[in-house]
């Protein structure tokens, strides 16, 4: 996961938690559960970069092996 769309989930987290807490505090159930989405949403943004830096290393690792067995282009 890059650097930005790390800190992207970081803030939309720490956003969400904030949200969330105001809301617990005021009794504004609401603002809780828009906090709470805001905290799962960070959580699908930092699961999908794990996922595209797997599919990168997988691909990297089937381009290497292809290499090494003189793949297409060898």
């Amino acid at each position: 996961m890059g650097l930005e769309d790390t800190l992207k989930a970081s803030a939309k987290d720490a956003e969400g938690r904030l949200q969330a807490a105001a809301g617990a505090l005021s009794g504004d159930e609401t603002l809780q559960a828009e906090g709470e989405a805001k905290q799962v949403q960070a959580q699908v943004m930092q699961a999908a970069g794990d996922l595209k830096d797997k599919v990168h290393q997988a691909a990297s690792a089937v381009g290497d092996a292809l290499s090494h067995l003189g793949g297409p282009g060898h």
